[in-house]
């Protein structure tokens, strides 16, 4: 009998659902259907708790002419009839994600593996928890109260402030100290003082772009690729081939990466992605992770989609 996996993706992805090799997820149902598997998908507006036990409306996909398809009369699952389960949504961590991973507090993992672990994915934010890793990551504060990031940015004299709960450079800005807008845009940021925020030391955005790790269980791809800023921006913002150029890791970036990823597996945490700009480590990516399979294909001349996916199954069936 084939294996049974859930992939728990966004409500986008679903509603544009065949095969665009700049979508990971669909590349994982791609590389798993390929190899015998049987591969269901579903949105987090499908899970839900009915007599004390966790059950996904689901879609049975299929793979034909090369493309990717599903059913589109979802079926009522009990989740602890899956092996594996991908919990893949994109942020915002926002209540619907939060509610999403309580549902998924009533699935036994002794009989279903759950990946990326719930319970650890909200205990672990992006942005914040960097702050575990402080010889690898810029200097760098946590707060809402206005007079404490002006501060920060009148000692840094330039800083990047983004939320905590969001993803693909939404909210980020670039602070100046003599910027007459400063306090506009600290105030916007934390919702007048109320929101925490993370408020980073600029390592010349502009120049060089981050370069991405890639990480699965506790291997570090040495493979790389610099994401570079759109045009007028200080951030990647456009995935078009002309913003990404072929990298490899440094020596200090594979041990910071190395390190990062024995204390995410232990956590439940197999699929996690760093981004790095000077060395430093800018952002943890533990909720939905892109791999940028087509770049990295295109990049070094390689199927990085197919190790990628023999390594989570060594991860995940061993």
């Amino acid at each position: 009998m084939s294996k049974k996996v859930l992939i728990i993706i966004d409500d986008i992805e679903l509603k544009y659902f065949e095969f665009n090799d700049l979508v990971t997820d669909f590349w994982f149902v791609k590389e798993y259907l390929e190899r015998g598997y049987d591969v269901s998908v579903a949105i987090k507006g499908g899970l839900f708790i009915q007599e004390n036990k966790a059950f996904v409306m689901a879609f049975k996909t299929y793979e034909k002419d090369n493309d990717i398809f599903y059913e589109k009369e979802s079926e009522k699952k009990l989740i602890n009839d899956f092996d594996l389960v991908f919990f893949r949504p994109d942020p915002p961590v926002d209540i619907d994600y939060i509610n999403a991973c309580y549902i998924l507090d009533f699935v036994d993992t002794n009989k279903t593996k759950i990946i990326n672990n719930t319970k650890s994915v909200l205990d672990f934010n992006e942005k914040l928890h960097g702050n575990i890793f402080p010889e690898y990551t810029p200097k760098n504060i946590i707060a809402a109260d206005v007079k404490i990031i002006r501060e920060f940015v009148e000692t840094e004299k330039e800083a990047i402030i983004k939320p905590l709960n969001r993803c693909f450079g939404s909210g980020i800005f670039y602070l100046n100290k003599n910027d007459k807008n400063l306090n506009s845009l600290i105030a916007l940021s934390t919702n007048n003082g109320k929101t925490a925020v993370c408020v980073q030391e600029y390592l010349g955005h502009g120049q060089g772009g981050d370069k991405r790790a890639f990480i699965v269980g506790e291997k570090v791809y040495p493979m790389s690729l610099r994401k570079l800023p759109g045009e007028n921006d200080f951030r990647f913002n456009t995935h078009s081939d002309k913003y990404f150029k072929q990298e490899f890791l440094t020596e200090k970036e594979m041990t910071a990466a190395q390190n990062i990823a024995k204390y995410l597996t232990k956590q439940g945490i197999y699929l996690s992605a760093l981004d790095l700009i000077d060395e430093k480590v800018t952002e943890i990516n533990v909720t939905s992770p892109c791999y940028f399979f087509r770049e990295m294909n295109r990049l070094h001349g390689i199927k990085f989609n197919e190790s990628v996916i023999e390594d989570i199954i060594r991860v995940t069936e061993k």
